[in-house]
């Protein structure tokens, strides 16, 4: 007799009836009998219903009930766990991934919200943007760090350095304004006129020069400056202690863009900057003596030769300012440069230099006998750049003082390490 059409049991694996140990005829469960004792191993405890209608064939095979049950254990393994393999114990990594995520963005707000002001001055940090406005929106302050570019043989910030972080300011303060056009610092109203700005004066006393790691604030403001002109001032500060380095005081005119003549400020120019001035005194007294003009006869050292690279230019198609003083330097004698450090220094700008200019540099010395200069006290230059024509480029005055023993007595010579 074949088995019956369809046969339904649950199968119990935590208990068994008390006879079950007796096994079922095979005229009640088909061709093949059921294993109860394997069953209750292999399930652990979970109830399996199995429907099953056992076919004569399928296929034109002969199969009987052993091929259900075999389908139906099947199943059971494959609900049962994996085997614990090297591949199934790594972690998750989504879990660890969302777990860095979270750690690095923790980190991230952390590090915004720090103070960057340096906690101890031997440690080299950028802790700068581009400044910001401070005194009532009039003053205009931003940080520098000095790099290992910027230092000259006796391990100190050179002139040029320093000058080129004072431009910096003073075009980041135009610009946090919002009073930067399209051209180099000029204004919205200038860059209408073909209006530009340059500098006639400039006077620059030097305390002390900063060192490689040294971080400098810089603090710039504007003011007027007669009719036609603006004075714009500046000191540069010690970050850590507060100490004044440098006063630089400049006045500056404009000048057309197309004719390179010097302009008038127009009424509309004067409305748009003059809420910006500042009734600041200058940070250095105006020196009223009158720059000498050197010649042939006057000078005691001459360099010819100076022509600007293209590097030089700004983008006003001249040479930048602070070039120039790289040039007056070049006629300055050897002996007062590693003898000597530059403490003041006077500029008058009397003509522009281009691309296809050629520069000669003069330079007298007074207040010291030229042939012992490595000795002497402080000492003075008068300094003039000119065209080959003899047209005057820039009149200059500097001031110089003797180095400290904590620098370079000559080139080459470094000195110990103190205690």
């Amino acid at each position: 007799m074949v088995a019956t059409a369809a046969t339904s049991a649950f199968f119990s694996a935590g208990s068994l009836p008390s006879d079950s140990g007796s096994k079922p005829s095979s005229a009640k469960l088909g061709a093949s009998s059921l294993d109860v004792s394997n069953t209750k191993s292999k399930s652990r405890g979970l109830q399996v219903k199995a429907n099953a209608q056992a076919p004569h064939k399928i296929n034109g095979t002969s199969v009987g009930f052993s091929s259900a049950m075999e389908a139906v254990k099947t199943e059971e393994e494959t609900s049962s766990p994996p085997p614990r393999t090297f591949i199934n114990q790594l972690p998750d990594w989504s879990m660890l991934l969302a777990a860095i995520t979270t750690i690095f963005l923790a980190a991230e707000k952390q590090w915004m919200m720090l103070d960057w002001k340096p906690k101890r001055p031997d440690v080299l940090m950028d802790p700068f943007g581009f400044g910001r406005i401070v005194q009532d929106g009039l003053v205009f302050r931003q940080n520098f760090s000095i790099r290992s570019y910027e230092i000259g043989a006796d391990r100190t910030a050179s002139i040029e350095t320093l000058m080129n972080h004072l431009q910096e300011t003073a075009l980041n303060h135009a610009k946090s304004a919002g009073l930067l056009g399209d051209g180099f610092g000029s204004t919205p109203e200038m860059c209408k006129r073909n209006l530009i700005w340059v500098v006639t004066r400039m006077h620059l006393l030097v305390d002390r020069y900063p060192t490689w790691g040294d971080v400098v604030q810089v603090d710039t403001w504007v003011s007027s400056s007669g009719k036609n002109g603006m004075r714009r001032d500046w000191l540069l500060r010690d970050c850590n202690t507060g100490e004044v380095l440098t006063r630089a005081s400049s006045v500056w005119v404009m000048m057309n863009k197309q004719t390179r003549r010097l302009s008038k400020m127009p009424d509309e120019v004067r409305t748009e900057i003059g809420p910006y001035f500042a009734d600041i005194p200058p940070v250095i007294e105006e020196d009223g003596r009158k720059l000498s003009k050197l010649d042939d006869n006057t000078a005691q050292y001459i360099r010819t030769g100076l022509t600007p690279r293209w590097s030089d230019l700004d983008v006003n198609q001249h040479v930048n300012n602070v070039k120039y003083i790289g040039w007056i330097l070049e006629s300055a004698p050897l002996s007062i440069l590693e003898s000597h450090e530059l403490s003041s220094m006077v500029l008058e700008y009397r003509r522009e230099c281009v691309r296809d200019s050629m520069v000669q540099s003069l330079t007298a010395v007074s207040g010291a006998d030229v042939g012992d200069l490595m000795d002497a006290g402080h000492v003075e230059c008068q300094h003039l750049l000119r065209l080959e024509d003899g047209a005057e480029v820039v009149r200059g005055r500097t001031e110089w003082r003797p180095k400290h023993a904590k620098n370079f007595g000559k080139l080459g010579q470094v000195p110990a390490e103190s205690a």
